[in-house]
């Protein structure tokens, strides 16, 4: 056999094995912490059969995982990065979508796995998409939520999820927080972000970036401090519930 299949098959073993490895953790560490939700309005949207979506920054997905709601669909790239996610995604409950492989290199499959999204929206399923993933810049939405809440008519929350432990990953781009074991992570959300009839996408995605943006700035105005945004008007925000709607010991925080 030739030495670089060799090789090859020794990268891709090792590639699964970490993606793995980083799935047992996090299904680990996931019952070490408690969460309190804030401005909880899931039970009233699904009570009135409205469905929805959230729209996470990039920094806080290995956060969001540990709180996700079962049967939650996430995107997923079929680059090796996206690979790497995958067992995180399945060990959580969570139901990665993904694109045709016809798509093409450059595509990724984007474009139909938006689509696929946006059919398990309206099969009666959540949806999550890291909206300024996946190479940023920092808390700049781009305009897949917004298509995903108007093709599946799903409002869309504004999430933050704030370990109050945690680590940094400084260099890179997202910042990327990491919880730590027994820690509380905070969730908080926006008041449903509804599409307007007649809005232009980009006004709808800038109404959720800035909707994101404030809710980052109330509940983590350290970390908001590097998000690259413009600049909040001086209007006054409205502040985050001052007690818990939910403080489960396990973070399974869907009804």
């Amino acid at each position: 056999m030739p030495l670089a299949i060799v090789f090859l098959r020794a990268v891709v073993g090792m590639r699964t094995f970490f993606a793995w490895f980083v799935a047992c953790t996090i299904f680990a560490l996931r019952y070490t912490c408690r969460v309190k939700v804030y401005n909880e309005s899931r039970l009233e949207l699904r009570q009135s059969s409205t469905p929805y979506v959230f729209a996470v920054l990039h920094a806080h997905q290995l956060a969001a995982l540990m709180v996700a709601e079962k049967g939650l669909g996430a995107m997923v790239s079929r680059s090796a990065d996206g690979e790497m996610i995958v067992p995180s995604l399945r060990v959580t409950g969570c139901i990665p979508v993904r694109g045709s492989s016809g798509q093409g290199t450059a595509n990724r499959g984007g474009r139909t796995a938006l689509q696929n999204l946006v059919r398990h929206v309206i099969g009666g399923r959540s949806a999550c998409l890291t909206v300024d993933g996946p190479r940023g810049p920092r808390g700049r939405v781009h305009k897949g939520i917004a298509e995903l809440s108007r093709q599946s008519d799903a409002v869309v929350l504004a999430t933050s999820v704030v370990p109050r432990r945690r680590w940094i990953v400084s260099k890179a781009w997202d910042r990327l927080q990491i919880p730590k074991p027994f820690t509380t992570l905070e969730l908080h959300f926006s008041d449903p972000i509804h599409y307007r009839a007649g809005e232009s996408l980009a006004a709808y995605r800038e109404r959720i970036q800035r909707a994101l943006a404030k809710l980052e700035q109330q509940t983590d105005p350290a970390e908001f401090a590097f998000s690259e945004v413009p600049e909040l008007s001086a209007e006054p925000a409205a502040e985050p519930a001052s007690q818990p709607t939910a403080e489960p010991r396990s973070p399974g925080v869907a009804a």
